[in-house]
């Protein structure tokens, strides 16, 4: 497992096996799975870094504040 970031175009890519890359498909918006030939996830590829981290920690923050 690997992890790969490039600041630029702010992309975080997780490669989870080095099998060859067959299809990718996009869950949600700004997060792409990567599939080989047996259907399994081999990478996950993270667009727009800081927005959603930002995002992530304000909304952790908020959560531990209504404990």
């Amino acid at each position: 497992m690997t992890l790969h970031f490039d600041e630029k175009p702010d992309v975080i890519y997780l490669s989870l096996h080095d099998s060859k890359i067959i299809e990718s498909e996009q869950i949600s918006p700004g997060t792409v799975l990567d599939f080989n030939e047996h259907n399994h996830v081999v990478g996950i590829e993270v667009l727009n870094r800081k927005d959603r981290i930002r995002r992530a920690s304000l909304l952790h923050r908020l959560l531990e504040e209504e404990q």
